[in-house]
């Protein structure tokens, strides 16, 4: 088991860091379904978040996809909510709820990927940016996530940017609100998973796999659909059990 975990963990990797993630949404998923402990859950997610989304935005920078002023008006106001998201201490069964629900967007935005075309591109609403960077820059510290998985179909679904500069912008806009996110929890206090170096060790490996293969446009729409169904079963695991 201990074997299959990890290497769930470096799979999600590699699937969530191709497409400009960091992946918590995922690592939470798994370690509910391994019966981890919730107070070590968030802290432990936020970590490999912060490492592979990192690596993502290196490599869709390096690739000339980010553009700084697409992200500031999104973490303007996103980085303070994160930081007093992740020093709320919320209620066990609904954050087991909350994580559900916001799982099973995930497993939503895995599955409908739309596509834009160049031509389509609107100019972002600054106001707009601004109360979506509230709204999940909160929930970001408050579950454990870095937001990018509600924020990359939203500007997609707005047709803000073409999918490899929302890539890019979510890759930042994960890293950092992770670190808010992280910076709140350790007000708190917090306490890591014992196999924190081992998880880290297979998020990098995979994210560094998963950046190269989406900065070269690889399918991975097995591995997203394979994945899609341990999100399914851990949603459901988080809202029904």
């Amino acid at each position: 088991m201990d074997f299959l975990f990890f290497a769930l963990i470096f799979s999600l990797a590699i699937l969530y860091s191709s497409v400009g993630h960091g992946g918590a949404s995922g690592y939470l998923a798994l370690m509910a379904l391994f019966s981890f402990a919730p107070e070590v859950m968030r802290p432990s997610a936020l970590v490999l978040n912060i490492f592979v989304s990192s690596i993502a935005l290196f490599s869709f920078y390096k690739n000339g996809h980010f553009k700084l002023k697409f992200l500031l008006p999104f973490i303007i106001t996103s980085i303070p909510v994160a930081f007093v998201g992740g020093a709320v201490t919320a209620n066990p069964k609904t954050y087991k709820i909350i994580l559900g629900v916001f799982l099973l967007i995930a497993i939503a935005r895995m599955v409908y990927q739309p596509r834009n075309k160049e031509t389509e591109i609107r100019p972002i609403n600054k106001y707009g940016a601004y109360v979506i960077g509230i709204f999940l820059g909160f929930f970001s510290g408050l579950i454990g996530i870095g937001g990018g998985i509600i924020l990359s179909p939203i500007i997609i679904l707005l047709k803000w940017g073409t999918i490899k500069q929302t890539a890019a912008v979510s890759a930042a806009f994960i890293l950092v609100n992770s670190i808010a996110g992280l910076l709140g929890q350790i007000y708190q206090g917090v306490e890591l998973a014992p196999e924190i170096i081992y998880m880290l060790l297979a998020a990098v490996l995979g994210g560094s796999i998963g950046a190269y293969l989406g900065s070269f446009k690889v399918s991975n729409i097995v591995l997203r659909y394979t994945l899609s169904v341990v999100l399914i079963f851990a949603s459901f695991k988080l809202l029904l059990l």
